[in-house]
């Protein structure tokens, strides 16, 4: 999963960093109802989604998470909820909302218009990752001449109704079982689970609603997210799947785009398997790099060797798979939640010493702070609940991507992915087990083609050398398929932009406000 919100989680509750903290210095806004659609194009038959009044007002009632509790309690920022169609086939039936979050323009004489955006997933929260940046962009063009406005997405978060398909104790339950066991009888035990699962998800999302919350949709959510605020252009930023949801609008509404800055790119041309394999070997890069660091720290927990810090990792973890480890108030850290918090901190460096400390207490025998990473990754709430986000993710990349049911197909998958990322081998050998989408309840509505945009103004794709999640090749195909600007960040982590480094931030603040391109080959370093 390749997600930018989890990050800004994990740094905000585990490193206490101080850009995820809004500011209240400004005064309070009041709530107000506004029409300041319909605005540019409007396709036939939506005229009233594009043109309704939104009614803003306080957030504090749209906050699904903990972390939204305390965010979403800034008075200087504002909420609404947007109506659009259920099924874009039927705009004349059922009509779901969207949670929506804006930070005014602190300069309204100077205002270009609404900043939207999505920070990945699929499943995270844009509202969420809205009000983390607020503090990063305060001081900034971009919050002195932009409306920051997030969203949540079709079925995640405040979106109302939401994609659920398992209960708390169910999602616990499925976290103890790493469906390692690659015999016929574990093949086919790991199968029924993930044929059960869609059908839990048909059953509690309701199926009308699952077959219609892929990027598809979420695109047409998209414009008129951006006519309703009464933007006749779009101005995009999208992180990591973010940048899925940026080249599919370019592609059905080029005439609508004023500035898109992707950042962390998915590459449009590239298979299922492909990707899978791809970023394997990204986290396997991110790993090494913290193996390097780790060997320079006073106590490593993999050693002073890099060389060997895949098979102390495995050593680590491997004997999880039958015997989980305590991470207190009764519960038990299994093989998959010790190698979910490794890839969640391999996201950024501000969680590597967490990492390492996480490893220190494994080798003890106890696994809180791993379980604390995994939590983050997984949205578990302290009261046992779960955030939207790992169903959603499920949800959409099921309708989105291709589906691969041939078993052998599989099996040289899982090798290939084990071959490139050892550090998350189990040691038990490429499984052939089909994954929840072979079992999907609805269709594919994704389009597994590039994107062909067409007459689209210039846009700018961001991508990090060592990128775990999204390597930065993808970018390079992305800015290619769409015939814009590319700005190279030479690190390790995922994603740059409005993350500290100024040469990063400046080319792309230069390009949103003022729709300047970088100079070609344009490389920033940390």
């Amino acid at each position: 999963m390749s997600r930018l919100l989890a990050v800004i989680a994990s740094v905000c509750m585990l490193c206490g960093a101080v850009a995820c903290t809004p500011s209240n210095d400004q005064q309070p806004l009041q709530p107000r109802s506004e029409t300041p659609g319909p605005a540019g194009e409007v396709p036939a038959g939506l005229e009233a989604f594009h043109g309704q009044t939104l009614d803003w007002g306080p957030c504090a009632e749209y906050a699904t998470t903990e972390s939204d509790s305390q965010s979403f309690a800034d008075r200087t920022i504002e909420c609404a909820r947007v109506t659009v169609p259920r099924d874009y086939a039927d705009p004349a039936g059922e009509t779901i909302t969207l949670g929506v979050l804006r930070k005014p323009a602190s300069d309204p004489e100077q205002r270009i218009g609404s900043l939207l955006v999505n920070p990945g997933g699929p499943g995270a929260s844009g509202m969420s990752s809205a009000a983390g940046l607020t503090g990063v962009t305060r001081d900034t063009e971009l919050g002195e001449k932009f409306d920051l406005v997030g969203f949540d997405p079709r079925g995640i978060g405040a979106s109302e109704p939401q994609i659920r398909c398992l209960t708390g104790p169910e999602n616990d339950a499925d976290r103890l079982d790493s469906d390692a066991d690659n015999s016929p009888a574990g093949v086919a035990e790991t199968e029924a689970e993930n044929r059960e699962y869609g059908q839990s998800c048909a059953q509690r999302t309701g199926p009308e609603l699952l077959a219609n919350v892929g990027t598809r949709d979420v695109v047409r959510d998209l414009d008129v997210l951006r006519s309703a605020l009464g933007d006749e252009k779009l101005t995009f930023l999208g992180f990591s799947y973010g940048t899925r949801i940026g080249a599919e609008y370019a592609e059905q509404f080029p005439r609508n785009v004023r500035a898109m800055l992707l950042d962390g790119a998915i590459d449009p041309g590239q298979t299922t398997v492909e990707s899978l394999v791809a970023q394997g070997a990204g986290f396997q890069g991110a790993f090494d790099a913290f193996a390097r660091w780790c060997a320079d720290q006073e106590t490593c927990a993999l050693g002073a060797d890099p060389g060997r810090a895949v098979a102390e990792f495995q050593q680590l973890t491997r004997p999880l798979v039958d015997r989980p480890a305590d991470a207190g108030d009764g519960r038990r850290l299994s093989y998959t939640d010790a190698t979910t918090a490794a890839i969640q901190a391999l996201y950024a460096q501000e969680l590597w010493g967490r990492l390492n400390v996480g490893l220190r207490e494994l080798s003890q025998g106890r696994g809180q702070l791993l379980m604390q990473l995994a939590d983050v990754y997984y949205g578990r709430q302290s009261d046992g609940s779960y955030s939207t986000v790992t169903d959603a993710f499920n949800a959409i990349r099921c309708v989105d991507d291709q589906r691969v049911r041939d078993r052998a197909e599989v099996r040289e998958a899982d090798r290939r992915y084990r071959q490139v990322a050892p550090f998350l081998d189990d040691g038990r050998g490429a499984n052939p087990a089909l994954d929840q989408c072979a079992f999907w309840p609805v269709p594919v509505t994704g389009d597994p083609e590039p994107p062909e945009a067409g007459d689209l103004p210039p846009t700018l794709v961001v991508s990090t050398t060592g990128d775990p999640a999204t390597p930065y090749e993808a970018g390079v195909e992305l800015s290619k398929a769409l015939g814009g600007g590319l700005v190279t960040f030479e690190g390790t982590q995922h994603t740059a932009f409005l993350q500290g480094n100024d040469c990063v931030d400046e080319a792309g603040i230069r390009y949103l406000v003022d729709l300047e391109l970088p100079e070609p080959g344009q490389r920033c370093t940390s």
